[in-house]
């Protein structure tokens, strides 16, 4: 299929170009592109555009998964035909393995998988190894280890109508790429045996495949609505792809871990010429012990720490990352380029200093450091034609792709906002910089507007947030220690107007497409560093330019540098973008833009069930409470004898909370 772009509205203001530029580089074979791109100047809908004109797989790289989050959504508004997909690190929480010689502390690894996020993952990976219209919008986690694509490819199941397959030869082929049985309700990964069938959950989607049996022989292959137990689809056929991306061929397993033996025994003599006893001892009993629980089930916790011997790399050989699933020719995104190049840059050095000191100390085989993010140079052979997108770009994308496309004009004729600096060297009564934000947050909120503040430490955040409510101003704190799905539920309540004040640090800077913020403060303007720097305040500053009534306030006692260049550049593209209106008589407006988040679909399937129902429900339960509630136990427990569990507690929650209901109802 190929991608189709979907949008209510024409290129407009300097996205012609913009879109026309970009796209004749690329099909010129230009490497580099950058597109210098104003906030609010729609340079998600320009990429779009270029997507849909050059026809190729993209991957979309964000600095964060709360930014990943939200262009997933734009891109998915854009392509709703064509396979969009979110690839971010699953961990909620990770505390990766570390040993601390100093204070001889070892932290061994921990981790809160989030389900919903390694399902979306492996949605990811396996709509690349199946189709071509793909857009992958990811974060850093793109350039980290991750399973070969030829091994996930091959282990891939085969199922179809009429096969010579019987029910316990397809229970063995699950539990062999590494789907786990239950008796309960179904997740991803999972899969059960009930009577003359197998019913199964993929790990990238939620929903069910019923598969019968008739003797040796698979006499219906279904589609099920987890929820309903409906039948959704009869099939031919249909393919189950693997429940981990680390997979590896019995015969490759047995050579790895004969490798793994060699590598052991090699390491456990230098340890010995070293006199280093509790290191050599330590190192056996772990890897004899992973080796074990390797061949017993194929799987241990770290095993990545063993992909080299697995994959058949070579010593310092780069890994298997998500780019290598993208077919030839993909085009790479640099979203915020100036924030994600350097990061991109800084994963490799920080993971190998933990990584040698786990191996010096005998926690770890030299092969451990093998699994590692890409260093740059490996990253940018990785990738094909790139463009970079920022309002202000950086060093690196500047240097390599020459001068960039700009686009400052913006199709809605916003301005970028009016600039007030207040300070100790203001000639009237300066009565402080929090209590003077307190005064002009109450005049913005008071309109209906919304109000963001910028702080330089968390705690600064968590305070003034504090503060502020005790003031009468509704506030929340927003910091990166918030989870990523917190993250992005804040966003969306600060936009419908559960509070009127957002506070926050770096967070705030980039990506965030917030067009309610009337006022952007930001409080000690004049601190010279990362934070204060002449691109963060840019891009601080470009937060209230998504709003016809646009303003910031700069805190500062003093002109520093980076206050001045970031005042200068923004009153030149103000100047050009006036001009620009004057000349096509163009009023500006405010941006539209609904409000509706990833997070949404991050939900369970089972909450929204029991939401959906209940809507329609609540009104019989008002009627009469005591028969309907006992009607609703006999559906329960007629469910339950026929192991239909999913129902079943769809049921049981519809039950708690019409009770909960009825009890609040009573009490008042």
């Amino acid at each position: 299929m190929k991608f189709k772009l979907h949008a209510p509205y024409e290129p407009a203001g300097d996205q012609p170009e913009a879109i026309k530029s970009l796209v004749k580089g690329i099909k010129s074979g230009k490497k580099h592109q950058t597109l210098l791109g104003v906030t609010g100047s729609g340079k998600t809908y320009t990429v779009a555009n270029v997507i849909e004109q050059v026809q190729k797989p993209t991957i979309i790289l964000a600095h964060n998964k709360t930014l990943a989050a939200q262009l997933t959504q734009e891109y998915r508004e854009f392509f709703p035909e064509n396979a969009v997909h979110y690839f971010v690190s699953y961990y909620d929480y990770y505390q990766p393995e570390a040993y601390m010689p100093g204070s001889d502390t070892y932290i061994e690894k921990e981790a809160q998988v989030n389900a919903e996020v390694n399902r979306l993952r492996h949605a990811s990976t396996q709509a690349l190894l199946t189709r071509d219209d793909v857009i992958i919008v990811a974060s850093v986690s793109a350039i980290y280890g991750l399973g070969s694509p030829e091994e996930y490819k091959k282990f891939h199941l085969p199922i179809e109508k009429g096969k010579n397959l019987s029910r316990s030869e397809l229970v063995r082929k699950l539990v062999g790429i590494f789907f786990e049985r239950t008796n309960a309700d179904l997740e991803p990964g999972k899969f059960r045996a009930v009577g003359n069938s197998v019913e199964l959950m993929p790990v990238n989607e939620k929903t069910i495949y019923r598969i019968e049996f008739e003797g040796e022989k698979v006499s219906a292959v279904t589609q099920v609505d987890p929820i309903s137990r409906s039948n959704l689809k009869d099939l031919d056929s249909y393919f189950v792809f693997p429940a981990k991306h680390f997979v590896t061929p019995e015969d490759e397993r047995e050579r790895a871990i004969h490798d793994i033996q060699v590598e052991l025994e090699e390491q456990l003599a230098k340890f010995e010429r070293e006199a280093k006893p509790l290191e050599r001892e330590r190192l056996k009993r772990r890897t004899q012990n992973d080796l074990a629980l390797i061949r017993e089930i194929g799987y241990t916790n770290g095993i990545e720490n063993y992909s080299r011997h697995f994959d058949g790399r070579k010593v310092g050989e780069a890994p298997y990352t998500l780019l290598s699933y993208f077919p030839e020719g993909f085009l790479t995104v640099i979203d915020e380029s100036h924030v994600t190049v350097p990061q991109l840059g800084a994963m490799y050095a920080g993971d190998q200093s933990r990584k040698n000191t786990l191996v010096e100390f005998g926690f770890r085989l030299p092969s451990a450091k093998d699994n590692r993010p890409l260093m740059f140079e490996e990253f940018e052979k990785a990738v094909n034609q790139t463009i970079y997108t920022s309002a202000t770009p950086g060093k690196y994308e500047l240097e390599h792709s020459g001068d960039p496309v700009e686009q400052v004009i913006r199709p809605t004729g916003l301005l970028d906002p009016e600039i007030v600096i207040r300070g100790v060297n203001e000639t009237k009564e300066y009565i402080g910089q929090v209590q003077d934000f307190i005064e002009e947050s109450e005049k913005v909120v008071k309109g209906g507007g919304r109000v963001l503040v910028t702080t330089l430490t968390k705690k600064m955040a968590e305070d003034l947030s504090e503060y502020l409510n005790d003031k009468g101003v509704k506030a929340e704190w927003l910091h990166s220690d918030v989870k990523t799905i917190d993250r992005i539920t804040i966003l969306s309540e600060f936009r419908k107007g559960k509070f009127d004040c957002l506070v926050g640090v770096n967070l705030l800077r980039e990506g965030l497409d917030l067009p309610e913020v009337e006022l952007v403060g930001i409080l000690d303007a004049d601190k010279e560093g990362f934070l204060r720097s002449e691109t963060s305040l840019i891009q601080t500053i470009g937060r209230a330019a998504r709003n016809v009534n646009g303003r910031v306030i700069l805190y500062a006692d003093n002109m520093t540098g980076s206050l001045d260049k970031a005042i200068g550049e923004t009153n030149r593209r103000r100047e050009k973008q006036l001009a620009y209106n004057k000349e096509h008589g163009i009023t500006p407006q405010t941006i539209k833009k609904e409000i509706k988040d990833i997070a949404e679909q991050l939900r369970t399937d089972h909450q929204k069930a029991v939401d959906e129902v209940l809507k329609v429900e609540e009104e019989l339960y008002k009627k009469s409470p005591k028969k309907y509630i006992k009607e609703k136990r006999k559906q329960m427990e007629a469910a339950v004898e026929r192991l239909d569990f999913e129902t079943a507690a769809i049921i049981r929650d519809q039950i708690a909370t019409l009770e909960e209901s009825g009890t609040e109802t009573k009490k008042k």
